[in-house]
């Protein structure tokens, strides 16, 4: 591309999980579009990862925040230094090849109905499928499905579609957009808020694209874990949240009524054979939470 490509700002959170940081920081250097800035912003990590960040990434604008403002309140703290004519949300826990950005702006360019897009996403073996585009979340049970998820990446899914929704782990939005909607709901914190903000885009008359001409690799869960207490609150108390701000009528009655007569008796019971008592107290706070706090 040319000198004048538009400038893309890459925007990721760290939070305690440095080295995977500094890994993703290396990749970033080896990118081939000529027009790019790196925001990092740190969500009060325990210790500051400033000076080792600067020290070794001088070119990378790094952000600290004295509090953790989640996954959603960090990245919009990267909106607002940001300057480019597109935003990308990218995790920490990922490696980008080096010509990653060009096949995502070109579409982007070509595609001005486009109001988020996220790339293939693929486990860190290069060969296992995470993400290919995704079906939308159920008003029943709460759950999307990401298509071709623990598929081998035979380049079946090298195409460009419409798709339903994002990954937080690779998103990008055209600033325009932005400026047009709003920037990522904070009330979600952790998990679903792209989703929701995906959401918002579409219903505001653009398209959410997947674009299978670009990928990255993505470790995924390294800060909260594959089960934790913290994932399951958060888990439980978002996709009950997504539910009561994007449904309406009787879809999300009979949301609440798989809740109600499926979900919590199966996840109660579960955790009861299993002795995990700080998973069980996080689902019911998860659930809590709804109880005594406003959708909005």
């Amino acid at each position: 591309m040319s000198p004048t490509a538009p400038l893309v700002s890459i925007i990721a959170i760290n939070y305690n999980t440095l080295d995977d940081t500094l890994e993703f920081l290396h990749s970033t250097r080896t990118l081939t579009y000529p027009n790019v800035e790196v925001i990092v912003v740190d969500n009060a990590s325990k210790i500051n990862p400033g000076a080792v960040i600067q020290s070794q990434f001088p070119e990378v604008m790094f952000i600290r925040s004295e509090i953790n403002l989640g996954f959603a309140g960090g990245n919009n703290l990267g909106v607002r230094a940001a300057k480019g004519d597109y935003l990308f949300f990218i995790n920490n826990d990922t490696l980008l090849p080096e010509n990653f950005l060009e096949p995502v702006i070109t579409f982007m360019q070509e595609h001005p109905d486009a109001g988020m897009a996220s790339t293939k996403v693929l486990y860190p073996d290069g060969k296992t499928i995470q993400y290919a585009g995704a079906i939308g979340i159920s008003a029943v049970t709460g759950r999307g499905k990401r298509l071709g998820l623990f598929e081998e990446d035979k380049g079946q899914y090298d195409q460009c579609y419409k798709t339903d929704l994002g990954h937080g782990a690779s998103l990008i939005v055209p600033r325009k957009v932005i400026e047009t909607v709003g920037s990522m709901p904070e009330i979600f914190f952790l998990y679903y808020e792209e989703h929701d903000w995906c959401e918002h885009v579409k219903r505001a008359g653009y398209t959410m694209y997947y674009i299978g001409t670009s990928h990255l690799l993505h470790k995924e869960s390294v800060s909260t874990g594959k089960e934790s207490p913290l994932k399951t609150y958060y888990m439980t108390r978002n996709r009950l949240l997504f539910m009561r701000r994007n449904f309406r009528g009787m879809p999300y009655l009979l949301g609440l009524l798989f809740f109600t007569c499926v979900a919590t008796p199966k996840n109660t019971l579960l955790y009861l054979i299993k002795r995990d008592f700080a998973l069980l107290k996080a689902y019911y706070r998860g659930l809590l939470w709804n109880v005594t706090n406003t959708p909005n």
